[in-house]
């Protein structure tokens, strides 16, 4: 296990000298993790595993302390206390997989002030960006509409750990296998792959690759069809070949697409496959795609089974920042957390105070997910009949739910420097993704215009804030 106690900026550790100067050093403080939606209707809380690896592996070695001590901004007794740090705090978050939406606590920290400051920087680091890839990710399975979908990213990631770690949060949103071997043995998620257009030319010719392919994988037979010309050359070359296998006791898995106009080209490999009796071989296709463009695909009655999907999963090309923030909400005064507010002239960006947890509201006929609620950590809704929510900002948007059941999506995963929460297996968590997407309707989750998912202030929070807003404008 690594050891990422110095992945912090700098200005945490000059934070944390002031506080050490000062009487706020043992002070409790409450943190909250959560992003403001640029791009992102919904998100998929992802990373929370690294996040308690980091927190059970955090502690400054000698060569670190030395590191600091030559960058001759701090004291000895500074460095002594980082020595002999270790995490003793609280930290609350929701499941891996999980559905959230902006300004909601994805992960929340109570813990002394000089604990919590430290490790901002490296929880939005793993967070932002598995969630970020995550999200990414289940928008193009959705919009795959039930074919399958494989990230090849690892070529064009942003470094190995994005490669890595970016494999981990697409399969937990949906993908179905990896190209990356690495990522497939350090968390046992399935790894695919076929061919390059370089095994087709290092041959005499492209009949001759094909064949040796089959020689080696004959139960699992996928050809690249591109590399000269895809319905002249490729299908029929591959299409002699699946006979071959067939009269050898085989049956071919399929083709793959990589280049053209993939809604025509697989029109007719579709039609030539089935011509030449093989209507379960696959068409699998790759190429700069995303949600978008499958979106196309299906309107243009492209007929393909499977994706390869790397670039644009992999960067998040259109969004490529979830934009995950870490705002104090709470410190500790004479022994009471004090809830604490960040004003702002934009109304999205003044946090909400206190601590937190998050409350869904799902109908009892349907299981359908209905509204969020922020609340207070001290708050209670269970055995309710009815319910009344409303809009934070335009509180005359108001509606009473009647038949409905309430669940807390947090959960406590470390509590007094010791971790309680067992991180489920990779595809566990991809299974409890999947529950998670079938309980929202199909009008939140849809590409264009989606509908906006209510995310409301509970009436005790809302009074808090506006008690807090009146009295910073006063």
């Amino acid at each position: 296990m690594r050891n990422l106690t110095l992945l912090t900026d700098l200005y945490q550790l000059t934070m944390m000298y002031g506080y050490s100067k000062s009487d706020l050093m043992n002070k409790n403080a409450v943190f909250d993790v959560f992003y403001r939606g640029v791009g992102n209707h919904y998100a998929v809380a992802c990373g929370l595993q690294q996040v308690i690896e980091y927190i059970e592996n955090l502690h400054f070695d000698k060569d670190d302390i030395e590191y600091l001590r030559s960058l001759r901004l701090f004291d000895e007794d500074f460095l002594k206390l980082l020595s002999e740090l270790r995490f003793t705090g609280d930290i609350y978050a929701v499941p891996e997989g999980t559905i959230v939406f902006p300004q909601e606590p994805i992960l929340t920290v109570k813990a002394r002030l000089f604990e919590a400051q430290l490790i901002e920087t490296a929880i939005l680091c793993i967070l932002n960006h598995q969630t970020l890839i995550a999200t990414k990710t289940a928008k193009i399975v959705y919009a795959a509409n039930g074919a399958s979908i494989a990230e090849f990213g690892l070529r064009r990631a942003q470094g190995p750990d994005a490669g890595i770690y970016g494999a981990r949060a697409a399969i937990i949103a949906g993908c179905t296998s990896t190209s990356d071997v690495l990522a497939g043995r350090m968390f046992d998620v399935p790894v695919s792959g076929t061919h390059a257009h370089s095994w087709v030319m290092s041959f005499e010719s492209e009949l001759d690759a094909f064949r040796a392919y089959a020689g080696m994988y004959p139960d699992s037979c996928l050809l690249l069809v591109d590399t000269y010309d895809t319905l002249k050359s490729g299908v029929p070359h591959a299409i002699e070949v699946f006979r071959e296998l067939r009269a050898a006791g085989h049956e071919p898995l399929g083709v793959r697409l990589d280049s053209g106009d993939l809604a025509y080209l697989s029109r007719e490999t579709r039609r030539m496959l089935d011509e030449a009796g093989f209507p379960d071989a696959k068409v699998f296709a790759s190429g700069d795609i995303d949600e978008y463009v499958l979106q196309s695909l299906a309107s243009q009655n492209a007929r393909i089974d499977c994706y390869g999907i790397g670039t644009k999963l992999i960067t998040s090309a259109d969004c490529p920042s979830l934009g995950g923030v870490y705002k104090l909400a709470a410190i500790e005064k004479d022994g009471e957390l004090v809830p604490k507010l960040k004003m702002s002239d934009t109304p999205a960006k003044i946090t909400n105070p206190g601590f937190k947890k998050i409350v869904r509201i799902f109908d009892n006929k349907s299981g359908k997910a209905l509204a969020d609620l922020i609340a207070l950590r001290e708050e209670s809704f269970d055995g309710l009949d009815k319910l009344e929510i409303f809009d934070p900002y335009f509180t005359w948007k108001r509606k009473t739910i009647t038949d409905f059941f309430v669940k807390e999506l947090d959960v406590p995963v470390v509590l007094g420097g010791k971790t309680v929460y067992k991180s489920p297996s990779v595809k566990e968590i991809a299974a409890y993704h999947k529950t998670c997407m079938a309980s929202f309707w199909n009008e939140y989750k849809r590409l264009l215009n989606p509908h906006i998912y209510k995310v409301d202030l509970s009436q005790k929070l809302y009074d808090l804030k506006q008690s807090l807003l009146d009295g910073k404008k006063a």
